[in-house]
C-alpha cells in the first residue's frame, strides 16, 4: 500500500486529496472522498458563514473520517468563512488567491492544519515561513484559477525549497499521475475535475457530460490579460469571455459577465451561461465511477507504475 509523511499527517489512508472547488464540492463528495480514504474538502468559495456552517455539519453527518474546507482568499466573505471554519474545527484549510499568513495563527491555535495552494516557488517559500503545514503546488494543467507554471517543473523546484510536505496537483487524474508527483517528490495528489465525474458529485449531468466528450485541447484560459487566468472547457461562455478581453472592454465588464457563471454551470448545466472550469484531465476521463472506485483504481495503477519503473533499474 502507498503510505507518505502526508498519510500520518493528516490522518488518512491515501495520499489523495480533492480539490476545494467553490459549487461543486459538497458535503457529499468531501464525505465521499473521506471514507474511501482521501481527503475530501468542502468548497466555501463565495458561499455565506451560515452556508458554509452547514456544509461543515452536514459532511459531519456524513463520515466520521478527517475532512477539510477551503476558500479563495480573494472572494467577498473569505475571512468570515475563515472564522467559520475555527469556530467548527475542521480538521484542514486548504486557501488560494491570497497570502494565508494574517489567519495562520488562529487557525492552527483551533487545531486546524492549513494547507495552501501555490502556483510559484516564491509563494510556497513564503506560505512555508510563515507556518504553512504543507503546501499544494498546482500547475496550470488545472482547471479554475491557474498560474503560469506546468506541474512538472513546479513541483521537484517547490519541493526542493521547502521542508514541508507537497501536494501536486494540475494536470492528474489517474494512478500514472500519482506516480509522477511521488517521482517528482511529492507527498501526495489533489484532484478536482477527475472529481466531478463521480457518482457522488453534484454537478449537473451537462457539466459531467462535456468533461466525458472533452479532448486533449477542450479547455482554454481566459482573464490572464486581467491577471485572473482561468480554465475552462471551451464552449459559448468563455467564447464571449474571450471576446470581449479581446477588444479591450474594461476589467469590470469583463467579471461582471463572469459572475455566477460557475454556480449556473454546476447547479443548471446552462451550456450557453455557465463556466464549466475544469482542467487538461478532462480528455483522459471517459467514465463516471463511484469515488470508493475511483481511488481504488488509482491506488493500484500507481503501484503498478511503481513496480513497473522499479523494474527497469539494474544492479
Amino acid at each position: 500500500m502507498i503510505k507518505t509523511p502526508l498519510c500520518d499527517l493528516l490522518g488518512i489512508r491515501y495520499p489523495i486529496i480533492q480539490g476545494g472547488m467553490a459549487w461543486v464540492a459538497t458535503p457529499e463528495l468531501a464525505a465521499a472522498v473521506s471514507n474511501a480514504g482521501g481527503l475530501g474538502i468542502v468548497g466555501a468559495g463565495s458561499a455565506p458563514p451560515e452556508v458554509v456552517r452547514r456544509m461543515l455539519r452536514r459532511t459531519r453527518e456524513l463520515t466520521d473520517r478527517p475532512f477539510g474546507a477551503n476558500v479563495p482568499l480573494f472572494t467577498a466573505g473569505a475571512e468570515a468563512a475563515l472564522e467559520v471554519f475555527a469556530e467548527e474545527k475542521v480538521g484542514v484549510v486548504t486557501t488560494g488567491g491570497g497570502n494565508p499568513g494574517p489567519f495562520l495563527e488562529r487557525l492552527q491555535r483551533a487545531g486546524i492544519r492549513v494547507i495552501p495552494v501555490v502556483a510559484s516557488v516564491a509563494l510556497a517559500k513564503r506560505v512555508a515561513r510563515q507556518g504553512a503545514d504543507a503546501i499544494v503546488a498546482e500547475g496550470m494543467e488545472a482547471g479554475g484559477h491557474v498560474g503560469d507554471v506546468a506541474t512538472m517543473p513546479l513541483i521537484p523546484q517547490v519541493v526542493d525549497a521547502v521542508s514541508i510536505p507537497v501536494i501536486a496537483a494540475g494536470g492528474i487524474a489517474d494512478g500514472r499521475g500519482l506516480a509522477a508527483a511521488l517521482a517528482l517528490g511529492a507527498a501526495g495528489i489533489q484532484m478536482g475535475t477527475r472529481f466531478i465525474c463521480t457518482v457522488e458529485c453534484q454537478a449537473h449531468p451537462n457539466y459531467k457530460r462535456k468533461i466525458l466528450e472533452a479532448h486533449d485541447r477542450a479547455t482554454m484560459v481566459t482573464g490572464g490579460s486581467m491577471g485572473h487566468p482561468v480554465r475552462s472547457l471551451r464552449g459559448p461562455f468563455v467564447r464571449r469571455f474571450e471576446e470581449m478581453e479581446r477588444a479591450g472592454a474594461s476589467e469590470a465588464d469583463v467579471m461582471a459577465l463572469g459572475t455566477g457563471s460557475l454556480r449556473v454551470a454546476m447547479e443548471e448545466g446552462d451550456l450557453e451561461r455557465g463556466s464549466f472550469m475544469a482542467g487538461q484531465t478532462a480528455g483522459m476521463i471517459d467514465d463516471i465511477p463511484t469515488v470508493q472506485a475511483l481511488i481504488e483504481r488509482i491506488i493500484t495503477e500507481a503501484e503498478a507504475a511503481l513496480h513497473r519503473a522499479a523494474s527497469l533499474l539494474s544492479d
